[in-house]
């Protein structure tokens, strides 16, 4: 963690104000875990992006940042997941035009069908295929607590929701994930 005489980042923010070059020590403190998190969800070349289309936005909107909040780690996890989000939302919408301009494949047959069926199921554990389960903003809310230690007031204000609608989610999301590997294990049990 920081020093005692280190400025909290809502005192480096508002100094950037003035002095725009004082924002890099919100990159030094931040990027790493900001990686991190997106590098887990995306992969870490596209996470490389991802993060520095965060700190363009952080930087831009500076005079934005609520300097009531000691710690800019929520308001930096908030921009990651919206920027997240828009990339789920390109690349689905890339796939589908790519995939209407493909020509017609010849159709697999059921034994084909089968083995294939068989190998993706392998390659997806039960935990990947729970957490693929789960709606968007669960999942959200969910990786910002269990991955980035982040408190239920700081996913709040991360992704701009009330802290009840943030313990709401992370319950589900919670249970959601508990059942399917429950599932999943009594299927292994069979």
């Amino acid at each position: 963690m920081t020093d005692s005489t280190e400025e909290d980042d809502a005192a480096v923010i508002n100094r950037s104000r003035a002095a725009p070059e004082a924002f890099a020590a919100i990159f030094d403190r931040h990027a790493a875990d900001v990686h991190h998190y997106l590098a887990r969800r995306t992969g870490a070349e596209r996470a490389d992006d991802l993060v520095a289309e965060t700190f363009v936005i952080a930087f831009r909107r500076r005079a934005d940042f609520d300097t009531t909040h000691r710690s800019a780690r929520p308001w930096l996890y908030g921009i990651a997941t919206r920027l997240l989000s828009q990339h789920w939302r390109d690349t689905e919408r890339r796939d589908r035009l790519h995939a209407r301009s493909l020509p017609e494949l010849p159709a697999e047959s059921p034994d084909e069908r089968a083995v294939n069926a068989a190998a993706a199921a392998y390659l997806r554990g039960p935990v990947g295929r729970a957490l693929r389960g789960l709606c968007a903003g669960d999942l959200d809310v969910l990786l910002l607590v269990a991955w980035e230690q982040l408190t239920y007031d700081e996913v709040a204000a991360a992704l701009d929701l009330p802290v009840g609608t943030v313990r709401s989610r992370l319950h589900r999301a919670r249970k959601q994930v508990r059942d399917a590997l429950a599932a999943a294990d009594m299927e292994e049990i069979r």
